[in-house]
């Protein structure tokens, strides 16, 4: 759905309540929601590359808008790329912070985060509807550790994070592209996992998960062979999925058809293991 609505001059605004839908007088160009997530935060001339994402502009419900304008200022975030965030500040804590990358209608986010409320999430999604219920389903349960970030997530990771700066890289079911042509649109490559590492702390888990098996391998296959990531399973394969992370509806109709969804869970290595993992990996070739 645009970001901009015209509406005829003798429109009159109704009184608000939240979740019923209200028809504002707007000029042409001024933005749906004054105070909420902005249709391109970094600007279309940021930087030229090849992204994984398409912004998704579909329709938004009165409770969402409502969810937007009221909860955007305080727990809302554009990424905009111009300066760097104190996680500290935003949450108003020094927990560990979590992020997740594209979280949908948001419905397993705010599992997670009413089921471990000592950990902090950064969820970013592009897609105004999730942006909203995500806000809405965090307010209805007073799930302080949420906020929701707009816009690239390569963007915050570089311009906007510290080094060492999460705890945590979650993303689940990302689009799989599956032409090949498109494969270089996928989001975990080798490159995202180098930009990743300088942000998560030794030891910081990296969960992935896709219901699209061809991605699964590859995702395994650059997660194995990044020096910066070692796998969590002793066997080098895909893990059970662990409690913390919600079967989803859409997920559990997809396993009643017969899809299979593999997780994978990494760990961020220690610099000191990482000089002796790539030790190692040379003294045969010093033997040879």
């Amino acid at each position: 759905m645009s970001e901009f609505l015209n509406v005829p001059e003798a429109a009159s605004p109704a009184p608000h309540s939240p979740g019923v839908s209200v028809r504002h007088t707007r000029a042409k160009g001024e933005p749906r929601f004054p105070d909420g997530p902005k249709a391109d935060p970094a600007g279309s001339h940021f930087e030229r590359r090849i992204r994984s994402f398409q912004p998704r502009r579909s329709r938004v419900t009165a409770g969402q808008a409502d969810a937007l304008q009221r909860l955007w200022p305080t727990w809302g975030l554009d990424i905009d790329g111009q300066r760097v965030i104190d996680l500290r500040e935003l949450f108003g804590n020094d927990r560990p912070v979590v992020l997740e990358i594209g979280f949908g209608m948001g419905e397993a986010t705010a599992q997670m985060a009413a089921a471990d409320p000592d950990t902090n999430i950064l969820a970013v999604d592009v897609h105004t509807p999730g942006q909203g219920n995500l806000l809405g389903l965090a307010d209805r349960d007073g799930l302080s550790n949420v906020r929701v970030g707009n816009g690239d997530a390569i963007i915050l990771l570089r311009e906007m994070l510290t080094p060492d700066a999460l705890d945590g890289l979650r993303v689940y079911f990302p689009d799989p592209w599956p032409k090949k042509r498109h494969h270089k649109r996928r989001l975990i490559q080798p490159e995202f996992l180098t930009l990743a590492a300088t942000r998560l702390r030794p030891g910081a888990l990296v969960h992935c998960a896709t219901d699209w098996e061809p991605y699964a391998e590859q995702m395994l296959e650059v997660l194995t062979a990044h020096p910066d990531f070692e796998n969590t399973q002793a066997d080098g394969g895909f893990a059970t999925r662990p409690a913390f992370r919600p079967l989803t509806r859409f997920e559990g109709q997809g396993l009643d058809k017969g899809h299979v969804v593999n997780d994978l869970l990494f760990r961020r290595v220690p610099h000191q293991d990482r000089a002796d993992r790539a030790g190692q990996a040379r003294e045969p070739l010093q033997d040879r």
